[in-house]
């Protein structure tokens, strides 16, 4: 384990881990928990796995090896990982052998310890999860992880809240967003709110439109009972673009804390408007029907493009456009800003001035973070041809690289100290429900699309008279990590 930990390290803390066996576990969970623990942020940390498998704590540590010999790409966490096991433990499901399994791992600690529970379990186990832990005596002074979807409508968001607030209070829960625990996603709070360049142009005087974008080119992957009861909308908008669409456009908080931010992404989310049916695309990719366990007339759309509005003093009659899918061109993970252009142009006309369209600063948040920010200049030589050109910066290349937290270590961490401020609350999953209420009730059809393109031709018309970000016509420039 790493003898100084960059950044405060957490408390003693015992994770109860549902679901331990199964994929998020394996690619994710597993494998930030052992780097949390090898890079000295959760210096002090036990893992007692448990699920519906027949497993024993050796067969446990055993799996838990395989997964992280295939999915952590980190050497010393690999080398470290005979130690980490011996923090790893099991218990079986059921209500007693839970009790005896975090028992067993905290057996001779005499010091404090904060527990999180995290249930990485399909969300109609959520429930039955809830009520073992209670039944466990398990609730007081801990946390809760849980994964989305937090509900399918508003009707059921705030039965599903109701039922969790019976056992956990609301500062207990932690409903999980792993994109806003990316670096890039955090890096827009940074741009906007610590430099001046920026601040004072962040509104609808200078903003043209804003997109999301987060194509997909994997398909369901095996996931088809879940994604047929949920689709590409509630699978992906309402927990995870909405909520990176609030940090773009919050007002400043008061200050750096839980509160405050939470504060103001909701207030983003009450001044939106209810969504337009006719401002949605949902489309469905060909072959989708044929997957097992697809019904064979489903309409469930795996792919949405959506114009919404926040009807406030900074963004009034700006669009947000959205965009995500399944087995799309690529996998992609933007933000982008697109500026006004100039009223008028002192510029001959074939100067090339308005070709490439206004503006953009763009952010990708994928795990290799990168920003760039595109502007017209002039084109060395005679006359006066203009092109765009970009600046672009990119984690990679600075020496801050190697602190890079993977997005559920970071919000792994985050809920262990209790700091909400990447969580959403609540009344901001009601809220997103309440104004998607028009989409639910009154859906567009759905379109095809081919497996490998952008989605419906509809799309176009949706965006008009701009365009798409993506496919990109300008690929990023390569990093220093890119060139060896």
């Amino acid at each position: 384990m790493a003898a100084h930990a960059e950044g405060t390290p957490g408390p003693p803390t015992t994770v109860v881990l549902f679901g331990a066996t199964g994929d998020l576990a394996r690619r994710k969970l597993l494998p930030g928990l052992l780097h949390l623990w090898r890079s000295g942020l959760l210096p002090d940390l036990k893992v007692v796995g448990t699920a519906l498998h027949d497993h024993d704590r050796d067969s446990f540590v055993e799996m838990a090896r395989a997964a992280i010999e295939e999915f952590s790409d980190d050497a010393a966490d690999k080398k470290e990982f005979n130690e980490f096991a011996k923090h790893l433990f099991w218990a079986d499901s059921g209500v007693d052998e839970l009790k005896a399994g975090v028992a067993e791992a905290e057996e001779g600690l005499d010091q404090p310890r904060q527990r999180l529970h995290y249930l990485s379990v399909p969300p109609k186990a959520a429930l039955a999860v809830v009520e073992t832990l209670r039944d466990a005596e398990l609730v007081e002074g801990s946390r809760i992880i849980m994964e989305k979807p937090f509900g399918t409508d508003l009707e059921s968001a705030r039965a599903l809240n109701a039922s969790i607030h019976e056992v956990f209070d609301e500062t207990q829960i932690f409903r999980i967003d792993h994109f806003l625990g990316k670096e890039a996603a955090l890096n827009i709070l940074a741009l906007r709110f610590a430099n001046g360049l920026f601040e004072p142009i962040w509104h609808r005087n200078f903003i043209d439109h804003v997109q999301i974008d987060i194509p997909e080119a994997l398909g369901l992957e095996g996931r088809a009972g879940f994604y047929e009861g949920t689709g590409a909308y509630r699978d992906m908008v309402v927990t995870h673009l909405f909520q990176v669409m609030a940090f773009a456009a919050m007002e400043v908080p008061t200050a750096l804390d839980p509160q405050s931010i939470t504060e103001e992404k909701n207030k983003v989310f009450r001044s939106m408007l209810p969504l337009d049916p006719h401002n949605v695309v949902r489309g469905q990719y060909d072959g989708y029907r044929a997957e097992p366990g697809v019904a064979p007339e489903s309409e469930t759309e795996t792919f949405i493009a959506l114009k919404c509005f926040i009807d406030n003093w900074r963004w009034a009659d700006v669009p947000f456009y959205l965009r995500t899918g399944k087995k799309l061109a690529e996998g992609q993970r933007i933000i982008s800003i697109a500026f006004k252009e100039p009223p008028k142009s002192m510029f001959p006309e074939g100067s090339g001035i308005g070709d490439d369209g206004p503006d953009h600063l763009t952010f990708d948040l994928s795990d290799k973070s990168k920003m760039s920010l595109s502007f017209y200049g002039k084109r060395p030589g005679p006359g006066f041809r203009l092109q765009k050109l970009s600046m672009q910066f990119a984690m990679e290349d600075t020496d801050w690289a190697g602190s890079i937290l993977e997005a559920y270590e970071r919000l792994i961490l985050e809920a262990v100290k209790g700091n909400h401020t990447l969580f959403t609350t609540a009344d901001g999953v009601e809220r997103l429900w309440e104004i998607s209420q028009p989409l639910l009730d009154n859906p567009p059809p759905v379109r095809r699309y081919s497996p490998g393109s952008w989605g419906p031709n509809q799309i176009h018309a949706l965006i008009a008279p701009f365009a798409w970000r993506l496919p990109f016509e300008r690929k990023w420039r390569p990093t220093q990590a890119d060139n060896g």
